[in-house]
């Protein structure tokens, strides 16, 4: 088995600065630093077994829908896929796809922002909102939400409406308990971490999770991972590649424990 990193460069659902829609090429730049080496964590020599494929070419005016159809088409392949964004807004349309494909999952949302509102800025598909549009058509079979320190009361009640188990920054502890019963799509917004260890989002929200933790929480997935997104690194605002980097590593330990699950 292989994980296929394809890169969705699109940052149309972004609500401040945009920039997102770099974010695909600079962690494929970052993958394999002259000073690194091509294993994960888990040991294994990801040099042959992550396949770095390019950027999605979307339709422009439909960008969401053409989203769906190429991930949907990509799902046939005997490889699992870890897509690149882009600003968040992308993980419903990738969601739809693997819906469509008869994969049932749990999703585990690691993020600062719970990403739920009904609708943010005249739109329901900004990357404000894509959890809403997930859970109202029943694309996951549950949601898992960590990291979250932005939770105002209309998203709180969504929360509630749609039965999302809700980790706040606040409860957490490197004992927290995360257990699922179907196999899980991961779904990451680097501004998850902390501003001190990913400084290169369009949102940064301080007091949140170091790199360790972040990779803490994807070595322990109790179940199969189905399929994975890295989202909102912005380029434009990075310091001296630092985000990139993280990603990147994010990436391989993602897909260290996607080919070892």
């Amino acid at each position: 088995m292989r994980v296929d990193l394809l890169g969705i460069p699109f940052d149309g659902g972004s609500s401040y600065l945009r920039g997102s829609a770099l974010a695909p090429k600079a962690i494929r730049d970052s993958l394999w630093p002259e000073w690194g080496n091509s294993y994960c964590e888990v040991g294994l020599d990801l040099k042959e077994r992550l396949h770095v494929l390019g950027d999605l070419e979307l339709d422009i005016g439909r960008e969401l829908e053409s989203i769906e159809e190429k991930i949907f088409d990509s799902l046939h392949l005997k490889s699992k896929l870890i897509m690149l964004g882009g600003d968040h807004s992308i993980t419903y349309p990738i969601l739809r796809a693997y819906k469509r494909s008869g994969c049932s999952f749990d999703v585990l949302q690691i993020d600062a922002h719970p990403d739920l509102y009904d609708s943010f800025q005249g739109t329901r598909y900004s990357h404000a909102s894509p959890f809403a549009r997930i859970m109202e058509e029943s694309l996951a079979s549950s949601l898992t939400q960590v990291g979250i320190r932005t939770l105002n009361l209309h998203q709180r009640e969504q929360s509630l409406r749609y039965g999302v188990r809700t980790i706040e920054m606040m409860e957490w502890s490197p004992m927290t308990e995360i257990h699922f019963k179907n196999p899980v799509y991961v779904s990451i917004d680097l501004d998850a971490l902390d501003p001190a260890f990913a400084p290169g989002v369009s949102h940064p929200e301080p007091g949140g999770f170091t790199v360790r933790e972040v990779i803490s929480i994807i070595q322990k997935i109790n179940v199969p991972i189905v399929g994975a997104d890295v989202v909102e690194l912005n380029p434009t605002v990075d310091t001296s590649n630092a985000t990139a980097l993280v990603a990147a590593k994010i990436v391989k330990e993602l897909a260290g424990a996607m080919l070892s699950k």
